[in-house]
């Protein structure tokens, strides 16, 4: 009864709008074609900003990789730290080791590598250097070029006034590296006559100074 119905209806439809079984085939493949064509152009667009964000993220990372030579950071300490601003003085500078020879102690001697601060020769970012402490307390930090910061930790019965001493590991270096000479050196900080290893530690684990720091 259904189907005899159906025919039925579009017997009396098809004669009543002039509108043929063909029409209508031919109207729902328009149709069809119409849907693919929307979907498809919708695919390309989706497509095209796909490929634009994977261009983003490219240039993202190739930015999170920009090579250390291509930044334009200090190269030098006196650059990072501006070693212009502070004041300066004219001293006559030597160098000293831990050894008789500077010290009159053996290495079997108890205080043997212990400064007069009290804490131990050191050849580091920061190192430790003899000086008169009535010019220079104990804990006062020096800019040295070509030696680097020196912490006044010594003192020394030959370095009065203006001169300094400036320790290295061994005689070698004291004569390769150094030898005796005038030299302006940069007051960062005054001591305030106390100096302990837990504040040279610190300063040589300076994290923003580690770039600048000798490899052996």
């Amino acid at each position: 009864m259904t189907t005899l119905f159906l025919l039925a209806f579009w017997t009396t439809l098809s004669s009543i709008s002039n509108v043929t079984y063909t029409d209508l085939a031919m109207m729902l493949k328009h149709s069809e074609a119409v849907a693919a064509d929307i979907y498809y152009a919708e695919l390309a667009e989706h497509r095209k900003i796909a490929l634009h964000e994977k261009e983003l993220l490219m240039l993202k990372k190739q930015k999170q990789y920009i090579s250390s030579e291509q930044i334009d950071a200090p190269k030098t300490v006196e650059e990072a730290i501006n070693i212009e601003k502070f004041p300066k003085a004219k001293v006559i500078a030597t160098g000293y080791t831990a050894g008789v020879e500077s010290t009159g102690k053996t290495p079997d001697h108890p205080q043997y590598g212990i400064t007069y601060s009290g804490v131990k020769v050191k050849r580091d970012l920061y190192s430790t250097i003899a000086a008169d402490l009535s010019v220079y307390p104990i804990g006062t930090i020096l800019w040295i070029p070509d030696y680097g910061f020196g912490v006044v930790a010594d003192k020394g019965r030959a370095i009065n006034g203006n001169k300094i001493d400036l320790y290295f590991d061994t005689v070698e270096k004291v004569y390769s590296e150094w030898g005796k000479r005038e030299v302006d050196v940069y007051i960062i900080e005054k001591g305030t006559g106390e100096l302990s290893e837990e504040v040279m530690k610190d300063l040589n684990e300076n994290q923003a100074l580690q770039v600048f720091r000798k490899s052996e």
